[in-house]
């Protein structure tokens, strides 16, 4: 091994001069040892830049005592240099993680000074980077002089994290604990978001999660997954977990499979003696890892990220809250990009829909208006999934009254009315529309997925009122024979005004079940199931229609049954449908389901009923309805 020797933290930063750029090395990587000594020979020192990424440890020279002494310019803003930027001590510069390194390489922020900590040297003479490659590496390229605190209890990770003593220019020596991130609290609503994302991600595919509780309750939910891979800028102790449990991998990865892929993790000691001389774990740099282009080659790449607030265009403030800085653009904007030109991938932002503000108010955190002043990070051609406890709005390739509609569906209730009116007031959506769907609690119970008789698996669940566009396509594939069957009437057109009825409805008093087919990443409606209760009787109204080209594989039995089980649990009467007495495939199914012939049938239609409960009175015939 080639030989080094150790100074102490005083001499190792002795030769920092005034008005140099010295960059500190990231997250839970931050040399504490030098960043002390350093904030200790303030008085010998003016205008000295410091620069980094976030750093969890320490920031002294981010106080308001050394302001003279010290200016720090942050690529992410952390909790421990927050205030010091909001009130111009200190400077943030937005960028994408992945351009961070160009920025030292190119000369555009030439740096003097790296301060950085280690693993001890192999026999050979190499120390690994640890827990923190990320901008590091190009850091330590990039600097003449290059100062390390060796930390006997820095992990030695493989991949691009090799630095030979030979590029060092003093070296410390510390034995210290490494920075530490403990997991955060999962609540209802953190873990219902993480359950909802686990939904989205496929067996195979290979993900991107950033730091916090949802990240983490996404984790938790996936332990039934199999064969599930990593290609992320960070990780954390969840990711442990999982490749404990079997869960992750990295077996079929089209990019470096068999291979965790990060650019740096923050966790506790589990995480960290999990990655030590691991070869499953390759540490990168972030010109690599995060780069859109080489996110893409990762197959069924799901990208999760995390937003300050959205509005209902689909604008994501990730960095600021208004006019204040709060951390960073980071990695958000690769991985979006990088997910969504990968083959079968997925960006997702995800947030809860409220927040609690230091007075106890609580604020929506899908809004009409971006916060004055508030950053615009992802932009609202870049979204495709945003998901909140309250479920899933897809926003790519819809129109600017589709994303409102969306949007304001998963908002928290209690501020979907004033989202809508706000919507109208812009002319984002229809003034007309009505609100029953958006400030009803979707019935996710009602989903499932079902087999036809050919193998082929449909989703049955309630409409909702962003099922607009695909009830427009669904009338205008069906034949003048089955809208005949269906409205007992010639229906040429369905106008938006109708279809806005027909989506909108409260699931109490009407209830509607759509058969949905999923081909590539194209949703078809190919039927849908109806009843309209009469409030007075407890009595409703059933009917169905299928696609053409889908009758005859059970689809209307399957819709139909779906809406007899629902009708149950909503402790309906009875039912009752009204049939063309030529329509003999309709009759046939609804007896086959123990509907009984009505005695007072007209000659232009039949009625058939299926009894539910004892009738508290004779039923009222409801006025007939469409859909």
């Amino acid at each position: 091994m080639n030989e080094y020797k150790s100074v102490s933290p005083q001499q190792a930063v002795a030769e920092i001069r005034s008005g140099q750029r010295v960059f500190v090395g990231s997250n839970c990587a931050e040399p504490q040892t030098l960043v002390e000594a350093l904030t200790a020979r303030a008085d010998n020192l003016s205008d000295t830049e410091i620069v980094h990424i976030l750093t969890l440890g320490i920031a002294p020279y981010s106080e308001a005592r050394f302001e003279n002494k010290f200016r720090h310019n942050a690529f992410f803003i952390g909790a421990n240099v927050r205030d010091a930027i909001n009130h111009a001590r200190a400077d943030y510069t937005p960028i994408f993680l992945s351009e961070v390194p160009a920025l030292f390489r190119n000369g555009r922020i030439p740096l003097d000074v790296a301060l950085i900590q280690v693993s001890p040297p192999d026999r050979h003479g190499w120390c690994s980077l640890g827990v923190s490659v990320d901008v590091i590496r190009s850091a330590v390229d990039s600097a003449p002089i290059v100062i390390a605190e060796i930390n006997q209890q820095m992990p030695r990770t493989l991949g691009d994290s090799f630095m030979h003593v030979s590029q060092i220019s003093a070296f410390v020596e510390s034995d210290r604990p490494l920075l530490e991130l403990k997991p955060p609290v999962q609540t209802d609503v953190t873990m219902r978001i993480g359950q909802y994302i686990a939904e989205m991600i496929d067996d195979g595919a290979t993900l991107q999660l950033g730091i916090g509780a949802i990240p983490d309750a996404v984790l938790t939910s996936l332990h039934g997954k199999k064969d599930l891979g990593i290609h992320t800028e960070m990780f954390s102790d969840g990711v442990v977990d999982l490749v404990n449990s079997g869960a992750i991998t990295n077996r079929r990865k089209t990019l470096h499979p068999g291979k965790l892929v990060a650019t740096f993790c923050m966790g506790t000691r589990k995480l960290y003696d999990f990655i030590d001389n691991n070869p499953a774990v390759e540490m990168r740099p972030t010109e690599y890892v995060n780069d859109p282009f080489v996110i893409a080659k990762n197959d069924k790449m799901v990208a999760i990220n995390a937003a300050i607030e959205v509005d209902l265009t689909g604008q994501v403030c990730a960095d600021s809250i208004g006019e204040r800085f709060y951390s960073g653009i980071g990695g958000q904007v690769d991985f979006v990009r990088g997910a969504a030109r990968s083959r079968g991938g997925k960006p997702i932002i995800a947030l809860p829909s409220t927040a609690t503000m230091s007075d106890g108010t609580v604020i929506s955190r899908i809004v009409n208006d971006l916060k004055v002043g508030a950053g615009v990070v992802t932009s609202r051609g870049d979204v495709h999934y945003v998901v909140t406890e309250w479920g899933i709005a897809y926003l790519h390739g819809k129109s600017i009254r589709e994303r409102a509609i969306a949007l304001i569906s998963i908002a928290h209730p209690d501020f979907r009315p004033e989202l809508l009116e706000a919507a109208k007031e812009r002319f984002l959506v229809s003034p007309g529309m009505s609100s029953d769907a958006l400030t009803a609690t979707y019935p996710d119970e009602y989903v499932e997925t079902r087999t036809l008789k050919d193998g082929e698996d449909i989703v049955l669940r309630p409409i909702r009122a962003t099922d607009e566009e695909l009830l427009r396509e669904f009338h205008y594939q069906l034949s003048e024979d089955t809208i005949y069957h269906r409205y007992r009437r010639s229906l040429r057109s369905l106008p938006q005004s109708e279809r806005l009825k027909l989506v909108n409805i409260d699931y109490t008093t009407q209830m509607a079940i759509i058969a949905v087919q999923t081909t590539g990443v194209r949703e078809e409606m190919v039927g849908v199931g109806r009843f309209y209760v009469d409030e007075s009787t407890r009595c409703a109204e059933v009917a169905f229609v299928v696609r053409d080209d889908h009758q005859g594989r059970g689809l209307g039995g399957m819709l139909l049954k779906k809406l007899i089980s629902i009708a149950r649990k909503m402790e309906l009467v009875a039912l009752e449908a009204y049939c063309a007495p030529d329509n003999i495939k309709m009759i046939d199914l609804l007896l086959r389901n123990h509907f009984s012939e009505h005695q007072e049938d007209l000659a232009s239609e039949r009625v058939l009923t299926l009894q539910l409960r004892k009738r508290p009175e004779a039923i009222k015939r409801p006025e007939s309805v469409q859909g």
